[in-house]
């Protein structure tokens, strides 16, 4: 008897430490993870590009994962006016548009975090070709910028003008992110690496230049444009180039000096990619001013002289004068030399477009990703269109950009089919799009994402006790120790109680 209550009693003691252990530690668990919520922490990116600036704010858990914040865009306010490399010469003026925006900011972000919010301004071609241009001048637009954020309540950790590689990098960094391609949550609702999946490449058309990012087959041989990037604990070698001048805007004006330069009357030209009877007169200093156009420059070159463009929508000629921006000749037809002398590796892989990429295919009516065939017969069909016709087609699209379109749409031609070297076969891999889910595709988030590398995590306490799948292990292993306890004392049961029902049988020893 003493034999079988041992068992039972050991039984009974792990049934009951196998249940309090479950309860405690679902408890612990459950409380801990409300205790020790993070919160939020919030960032600001000023986007100051060629064309205008755009103000994003990102938020983000005070605890990081790897090192890197997972972060989320929860605002966007295009700032009123031109980008601020046109500020050059009336500096001061920039604080009034900036307000506008920064005020919507503030009601964004709880006020007692202001002080802790940091502002990053990051400019790109337009301010680099100012600098180029004139250095002083840049100097004074972000000194005034500078001086805009000491009034201002957030931590503003200055303006800089980046690199053309940089905001090729930063672009794809975005891409990737937003794709899920660096992270994935599994089952227990945490952050993990996503296992064999393959990154995207990415296409950014600014006003003034334009980026190619992506991950080529072997990246160790085009080491001198590929860049090594670390996320949430790997590596990635990415081959980015930016091509100064081969933005939309600075492209048209060299377009327009080009045009200028062939038309024997110098006051009166016909444009092929303006639309048929779209007329307007331009000074010469809208395309000679930039250093983009400066070797293009005549000799009698008169700034505030009108130049009359009159539009002839002929999108055969059209296409014609477009492929004289791209100089294949600096090649001699060397296959990974696509135009201006660059060497670049074949394009692998799916491709995402964006920026000045997306509104062009946006105008032509085309969305997602189609056939090389249906672009070209989309170009065709709207680089015929009358001004009449385009302005019925595209009724809320401001002037500038509605005349401009049949001109993007060939140079976009032209940079991926002979600039990138995109063909029939490839070009469906380009997704052409402008945002995914909330946050916009680009360069500001990828900006954003490294930068929150050098933000402090607010402590280790922020960990969970346990890491889910040990947590789930002891989950499942206590519980089974609490069954076949459970178990245990039943049998234990069954056999005590049929031991009680054996009827007793007397032995009755016959002498004999």
């Amino acid at each position: 008897r003493m034999l079988t209550r041992t068992p039972s009693v050991v039984a009974q003691v792990f049934l009951l430490l196998s249940i309090v252990l479950v309860i405690a530690i679902a408890v612990i668990q459950i409380n801990q993870q409300q205790v020790l919520s993070p919160g939020l922490k919030y960032g600001i990116v000023l986007d100051a590009g060629s064309s205008r600036t755009t103000v994003y704010v990102y938020e983000w858990p005070a605890e990081k994962e790897n090192n890197t914040g997972v972060v989320s865009q929860t605002f966007k306010c295009n700032v009123k006016g031109p980008g601020i490399s046109s500020y050059e010469s009336s500096p001061g003026a920039l604080a009034k548009p900036l307000d506008d925006c920064l005020n919507k900011v503030k009601e964004r972000i709880p006020v007692h975090l202001h002080k802790n919010t940091s502002v990053y301004l990051g400019a790109t071609a337009g301010m680099r070709l100012l600098r180029l241009q004139n250095e002083s001048a840049a100097n004074e637009v972000l000194a005034s910028i500078q001086n805009y954020f000491r009034a201002q309540p957030f931590e503003f950790r200055g303006a800089q003008i980046i690199t053309g590689p940089e905001e090729g990098v930063y672009g794809w960094i975005t891409a990737n992110y937003l794709m899920g391609n660096f992270l994935e949550q599994n089952l227990w609702r945490t952050w993990v690496h996503p296992y064999r999946k393959e990154t995207t490449g990415a296409l950014d058309l600014g006003g003034a230049s334009t980026q190619i990012s992506f991950i080529p087959e072997d990246s160790e041989e085009h080491f001198n444009n590929t860049l090594q990037v670390k996320l949430y604990g790997y590596n990635y070698n990415v081959y980015t180039h930016s091509y100064q001048c081969y933005g939309r805007d600075e492209a048209e004006k060299r377009f327009l000096a080009l045009l200028l330069q062939k038309s024997n009357a110098s006051a009166n030209v016909d444009n092929p990619c303006y639309p048929q009877n779209y007329n307007t007169a331009l000074p010469m200093k809208y395309f000679f001013g930039s250093l983009c156009t400066q070797s293009l420059r005549p000799a009698n070159y008169f700034p505030n002289q009108p130049v009359n463009f009159h539009g002839t929508g002929d999108p055969g000629l059209c296409q014609e004068m477009v492929s004289l921006l791209f100089n294949s000749t600096a090649c001699r037809d060397r296959e990974d030399c696509p135009f201006n002398g660059i060497h670049q590796p074949k394009p692998k892989g799916n491709f995402v477009a964006f920026s000045g990429f997306y509104y062009t295919i946006n105008a032509l009516n085309l969305s997602g990703h189609f056939s090389l065939d249906d672009f070209n017969s989309s170009m065709w069909f709207f680089c015929s269109q009358s001004w009449a016709q385009l302005q019925f087609m595209l009724p809320k699209v401001e002037e500038r950009y509605a005349r401009s379109y049949c001109f993007s749409a060939n140079f976009i031609y032209f940079l991926l089919v002979h600039g990138y070297n995109f063909n029939a076969e490839t070009w469906p891999q380009i997704h052409f799009q402008k945002e995914v889910g909330n946050s916009s595709i680009a360069w500001s988030l990828g900006y954003m994402l490294s930068l929150t590398n050098m933000i402090p995590a607010e402590g280790k306490l922020i960990q969970l006790p346990l890491k889910p799948p040990l947590f789930a292990g002891l989950l499942v292993f206590l519980t089974a120790t609490a069954l076949l306890c459970l178990l245990f004392l039943v049998y234990l049961c069954v056999v005590s109680h049929n031991r009680k029902n054996i009827p007793r049988v007397e032995h009755v020893f016959i002498p004999e």
